[in-house]
């Protein structure tokens, strides 16, 4: 991957909806080039896909609840449970294994408290948990799906 290649990413990042003669424009190639760089990102899966980013509070999901699992243990059975158990919750929005004094993190949206209530009872009932610690975000402070590349197209 090359400084272009980079430059095309952070472009995409801000605005995936871009024709590709505007993106081709502001890296200085022409269309037919760009284009072939774009599918070959894809194709190697540094492009991953292209969505429509929603905002959570027009939708009714203005909650976010970050949520500390500790694992009661670490058999591949639970472990399997439980990835089994978030992935069918649409709630989730992310989970990560952690370092450390929890075990995973969950990012979680919900509209209402009685919504992650819901949710909560849901989880519990579906995999055995040692302990669970909810933490509700009272502000986005800052939001981005975009990965430092600089406005050059090279690594901040």
């Amino acid at each position: 991957m090359d400084r272009t290649d980079l430059r095309i990413l952070a472009i995409l990042q801000q605005d995936s909806s871009l024709p590709v003669a505007e993106i081709a424009s502001r890296v200085n190639l022409s269309q037919t080039p760009c284009w072939r760089r774009i599918q070959k990102l894809e194709a190697q899966g540094i492009i991953e896909r292209r969505v429509a980013l929603v905002d959570p509070k027009a939708i009714g999901l203005g909650i976010s609840v970050f949520v500390e699992i500790e694992a009661p243990d670490h058999t591949p059975d639970w472990l399997g449970a439980f990835a089994d158990a978030v992935a069918a919750m649409p709630e989730v929005m992310e989970v990560y294994r952690m370092a450390g004094e929890i075990d995973y993190l969950l990012r979680v949206a919900v509209g209402s408290m009685a919504d992650y209530d819901d949710f909560y009872r849901r989880l519990i009932a579906r995999v055995p948990l040692k302990n669970v610690t909810s933490r509700f975000a009272m502000e986005r402070v800052k939001h981005t799906t975009a990965y430092p590349l600089g406005d050059d197209g090279t690594r901040a």
